[in-house]
C-alpha cells in the first residue's frame, strides 16, 4: 500500500510569493513565474510531487489584461511541468487598477472591472484545459482602519458591492472566495466575516478562504480585540483550549469555506513591502510555529461529526513574504510538500470515494 494512498484533495503550491512584499530591495527582486513553477515542480517527497499552483493575476506574473495569446503561453508553462492552475487572485486593490469595495461610485466600478476580469481568466484557463478547480481569490480591499471610521455604513457597502461581484462570477460560472486577512476592513474578525458573507448571502457565488496563518489571528483578535477567543497571552502550549477554540471558529466559517490554504503561524503579524501587516507566514518545522498543521488543517476539512469534507478540490500552501534566499533553497519545498501530504494523509480521500 502507497505510504501516501490519497489523491484528493490535489496539492497545489501559491505562485504570488515570488511577486508579494518583492522587489523592495535589492535582496529580496520579484521571482519570475516561470521560477516559481520550477521551484513548485521540482519538489518530491515519497515519489509525490505538486498537483498544481494558484496564481496572482498581477504583472510581472500575469497580467490582468493578459491576451489569449498570453493566457496560451501560460497554460502551457504549467501543463509542460505536469502542473494544473487552481485558484486565481484578482488584483481588487487601488495600486493595481482595483477600488475598495466600501469606496465611492468610481471605486465600486474599479474593483468590479478587476473581479470581471479576473472571472473571465479563470474561464479561460477552464476552456484551455489547465484548471480543473479553483475560485477567484477576493478582498475588500478596503484598509481596516478606514472600515472603522464607519463600520455600519462600510460593511453594508462591501456587501452590495461583493452582491454584485457575484453577479459577475455568475455570468462566467466562477465561484468567488473572500480571505479572511486581519488587514482587510469587513474581513478583519471572524464575527465580521461571518457577517459579511450573510449579508450577501449568496454561498452558490460567495463563499470563505481559509488561510491557516490569517484565521490563527483571529483567536487573538489583533485587529478586532472585541472578537477574541484567546487572551493576548494565551499559553500555546495548552492545546485542549486551543483546539477548542479553533473549534468556535471553524464552526462559525467551515459552513462558508470553499477554499484552503495551508499554512504556518507563530502568533505574530508580519507585513514586507507594500503589503499591510497580517498573520505571519512560517516555515513549516518553525519552532516558534503555533500550528500542528495536520492535526489544526482538520477542525477546516472536516465537518463536525468528523468526517471528512469533499468541499476542497485543492488545498494550497501560501509562504507569503519569505526571503528570496529561503525560497531557492530545495529543502524548502520538499518541506512544504510534506506538510501538505500530511494533511492530504489525514483529511484526504481517493476520486472512487468522491
Amino acid at each position: 500500500m502507497s505510504q501516501h494512498p490519497n489523491t484528493y484533495p490535489k496539492l497545489h503550491n501559491a505562485a504570488w510569493p515570488g511577486v508579494v512584499g518583492k522587489g523592495d530591495d535589492d535582496a529580496n527582486p520579484v521571482i519570475p513565474l516561470e521560477e516559481m513553477l520550477d521551484l513548485t515542480a521540482a519538489a518530491e517527497v515519497d515519489g509525490r510531487k505538486f498537483d498544481g499552483v494558484d496564481i496572482f493575476l498581477s504583472t510581472p506574473h500575469i497580467s490582468i489584461d493578459a491576451t489569449d495569446e498570453e493566457l496560451e503561453q501560460v497554460a502551457e508553462q504549467v501543463k509542460s511541468r505536469n502542473l494544473d492552475i487552481g485558484t486565481v487572485v484578482a488584483p481588487v486593490w487601488e495600486p493595481t487598477g482595483g477600488g475598495s469595495a466600501a469606496g465611492d461610485s468610481d471605486a465600486v466600478e474599479a474593483f468590479l472591472k478587476q473581479v470581471r476580469k479576473g472571472c473571465e481568466i479563470g474561464r479561460k484557463l477552464r476552456q484551455l484545459g489547465v484548471r480543473p478547480n479553483g475560485v477567484i481569490r477576493i478582498d475588500s480591499a478596503t484598509p481596516t482602519a478606514q472600515w472603522y471610521e464607519d463600520p455600519a455604513t462600510n460593511q453594508s457597502r462591501i456587501a452590495d458591492t461583493f452582491k454584485a461581484a457575484c453577479d459577475i462570477a455568475e455570468e462566467y460560472d466562477e465561484r468567488l472566495a473572500a480571505e479572511g486577512e486581519i488587514c482587510w476592513g469587513g474581513m478583519h474578525s471572524w464575527r465580521s466575516m461571518v457577517d459579511l458573507l450573510e449579508r450577501v448571502g449568496h454561498p452558490e457565488r460567495l463563499g470563505f478562504q481559509a488561510d491557516m496563518a490569517h484565521t490563527l489571528l483571529y483567536l487573538l483578535g489583533y485587529n478586532a480585540p472585541e472578537d477574541a477567543i484567546l487572551p493576548e497571552d494565551f499559553d500555546w502550549q495548552d492545546k485542549e483550549k486551543k483546539s477548542a477554540a479553533l473549534h468556535e471558529l471553524t464552526h462559525a466559517l467551515r459552513p462558508w469555506t470553499i477554499d484552503f490554504h495551508v499554512a504556518q503561524n507563530d502568533a505574530t503579524v508580519h507585513g514586507t513591502g507594500s503589503h499591510d501587516k497580517t498573520g505571519r507566514h512560517c516555515l513549516p518545522n518553525d519552532p516558534n510555529g503555533k500550528l500542528d498543521i495536520a492535526v489544526d488543517a482538520g477542525h477546516w476539512l472536516r465537518d463536525e461529526h468528523g468526517d471528512v469534507l469533499q468541499v476542497c478540490k485543492h488545498i494550497c500552501w501560501d509562504g507569503c513574504m519569505f526571503p528570496n534566499d529561503v525560497m531557492h533553497k530545495p529543502q524548502t519545498w520538499n518541506d512544504i510538500l510534506a506538510a501538505m501530504l500530511s494533511v492530504q494523509d489525514a483529511h484526504g480521500w481517493n476520486e472512487s470515494e468522491a
